[in-house]
């Protein structure tokens, strides 16, 4: 996604847009891309993990990965460390729907995507700390019935075991 940027992005924008894309992911697959905690905080919802790692120096343990690829935020602006960043981990999906999300929210300011994210009808205001967002809301929102949503629960920790298994 920074790549598409020119190597450069926003922080904010880049979170955002990693949470749109997460969420569009949930409610077309129920699962997300990023396996990431979805926590709704005051400037809108976040990835909890990929938050941390923004925030984080390179030299702590949970964001080695992260700091891999990107550099530690300068000015609000995080940038590429290496040309062609690997996205084999992605299906062609994923990255489509990665693009889209870039395309559709990329131009938007971060008043106006915390503005958009502020609309999304899971987000609470958690007054200043953070809440956990419950996936099967979105779910719900998104109009799955109980039964698929509990077949994708399934689905999900089925998946878990088999990459525990395989780790």
């Amino acid at each position: 996604m920074v790549s598409k940027k020119g190597g450069q992005m926003s922080v904010f924008a880049l979170i955002k847009i990693l949470y749109l894309s997460d969420r569009k992911v949930l409610s077309l697959r129920g699962r997300p891309i990023t396996g990431d905690a979805m926590v709704s905080m005051p400037h809108g919802p976040v990835l909890s993990r990929i938050y941390d790692s923004i925030k984080s120096g390179a030299d702590e343990n949970q964001s080695q990965t992260w700091h891999e690829y990107l550099t530690e935020r300068d000015n609000h602006n995080v940038s590429l460390r290496v040309q062609d960043p690997p996205t084999d981990e992605l299906s062609q999906f994923e990255r489509d729907i990665l693009a889209d999300t870039l395309s559709q929210y990329g131009h938007f300011t971060f008043a106006e995507l915390r503005d958009i994210t502020h609309r999304l009808p899971e987000y609470v205001d958690p007054q200043g700390s953070s809440l956990q967002i419950d996936p099967v809301k979105i779910l719900m929102e998104e109009g799955w019935s109980k039964e698929e949503i509990q077949e994708a629960i399934m689905s999900a920790r089925e998946e878990k075991v088999l990459r525990e298994v395989c780790a």
